[in-house]
């Protein structure tokens, strides 16, 4: 109690002075011990916010991948760490996931469309039609780690695209992706084909209600090619392929399109005469023709840095994923030789690497498209990585295989048929491409 203050006006009894002694006292303890206990728990509070501020995010964890950092966007700071009234002191940046590394995983739900729902399957991706007897690997969905993908969403998609067009450019594996594309589209909305080139293979369809074109356009080598061979891909000379000049079919239709997915590769491993400068200077194995072998790596980078320099020099922005290069499965031999692909469970990580081919074509993509990116990030450009080489490594079960005819065996059992094991049914696991491009259409500033 302060002096000079009193309950009443008379002087206390002595007694009452010693024990008023002894209550200024324990009162003086208790606001002392109080007072050290709120000093302590706020000690306590703020040591917990620093060990959670310097622990290392979940994704470190993982192994590091050889994937290159195509943008790093800005990590929303942790605010569940720090209290809404109090001040954050120091920037926490956790690292992002890779949405293209992952694992395959069982998924009872099934495809968003089979054979009978969709009726824009070309009869070599037909494979339950042409009599596939096991669908197992219709029952896998891939899935990242470290952060979820959602489930492709049509009616989404349709009203994101309305009024704009997108293009698919490059050789059959980007018809394969976009009957995939147009499967799943065709559960909320039928497309109506508008035009498709003499040989059907570059087509353009038109989504009405939405007016959302979507097309496909074939160049395989995406740079201007003379290409002699023929359906069945029996050639009857070498190719020409001019290594300095782009293949006029796509680039005289960039302009109209909204969105792009390019993608190339496996066509520069055929033979081919390489010009520069309207002179030969080289080529692809080509024996017996007094060339300089200059290999397919070569012609690759050359033809990527000009494609990927004129998507970033173009003065029509569009929104552009570059693929990276597909993987075949073939096994015992090759396409032409009698290599098959029977297997019917997707590999696990660790179980399989890529092919001394597909690395150096990856590496090319991933270096060329790399120095794209942070060339066209100053120009406005959007280029993003669709980086599906390691997941689809891991799907050896997703190819027609024999089943890219009808019926292979209906006549005899022991037959020898060639096999498809580069192409991918529909449905099948190409299908999960199409819920990557979404994700990054959408979320696309989430990832690295």
């Amino acid at each position: 109690m302060g002096k000079g203050m009193r309950w009443d006006s008379k002087p206390l009894p002595l007694h009452y002075k010693h024990n008023h002694i002894f209550v200024k006292f324990g009162v003086s303890i208790l606001l002392l011990g109080l007072a050290f206990r709120l000093l302590s728990s706020d000690s306590t509070r703020i040591s917990s916010v620093l060990e959670e501020t310097h622990t290392p995010p979940l994704a470190e964890a993982e192994p590091k991948t050889d994937s290159p950092v195509v943008s790093q966007p800005i990590q929303p700071p942790l605010s569940s760490v720090f209290p809404e009234n109090e001040t954050q002191t120091s920037e926490i940046v956790a690292e992002k996931c890779d949405i293209f590394m992952g694992d395959w995983i069982a998924d009872e739900s099934g495809p968003a469309y089979t054979n009978e729902s969709c009726h824009v399957i070309e009869g070599h991706q037909n494979c339950m039609s042409n009599g596939r007897p096991d669908s197992g690997y219709l029952y896998w969905r891939w899935n990242p780690r470290n952060c979820e993908l959602p489930r492709f969403n049509s009616e989404r998609f349709l009203d994101l695209m309305r009024n704009k067009s997108w293009a698919f450019i490059g050789d059959s594996i980007s018809r394969n992706h976009v009957q995939s594309l147009l499967c799943i589209l065709s559960q909320v909305e039928q497309a109506v084909e508008v035009y498709h080139d003499e040989e059907f293979r570059s087509k353009r369809w038109h989504f009405p209600s939405h007016n959302f074109t979507l097309s496909v356009i074939w160049t395989p080598f995406l740079i201007k090619a003379a290409i002699f061979e023929d359906l069945n891909g029996v050639s009857s000379s070498e190719i020409q392929l001019y290594l300095d000049k782009l293949d006029e079919k796509w680039t005289e239709q960039y302009k109209d399109f909204d969105y792009a997915v390019i993608a190339g590769g496996k066509w520069f491993l055929k033979t081919a005469i390489y010009h520069e400068n309207n002179n030969i200077t080289g080529c692809h194995y080509c024996p017996g023709k007094n060339l300089t072998e200059l290999g397919f790596a070569y012609a690759y980078r050359k033809a990527l840095q000009l494609v990927l320099n004129f998507i970033t020099s173009n003065d029509h922005k569009a929104f552009v994923f570059f693929r990276t290069t597909t993987p075949d499965h073939f096994e015992n031999g090759e396409w032409f030789s009698g290599g098959n692909c029977n297997r019917t469970m997707p590999f696990k990580e660790g179980e399989v690497d890529m092919r001394d081919i597909d690395t150096i074509m990856r590496d090319i993509e991933l270096e060329e498209a790399e120095k794209a990116v942070e060339v066209g990030s100053g120009y406005g450009v959007i280029l993003k990585l669709l980086d599906t080489t390691r997941l689809s490594v891991l799907r050896p079960d997703g190819h027609p295989g024999p089943y890219r005819q009808f019926q292979p065996f209906a006549k005899d059992k022991n037959a020898e048929v060639q096999n498809d094991c580069l192409h991918w049914c529909l449905p099948g696991p190409i299908d999960s491409w199409n819920d990557l491009l979404m994700e990054l259409v959408v979320n696309g500033e989430k990832y690295r």
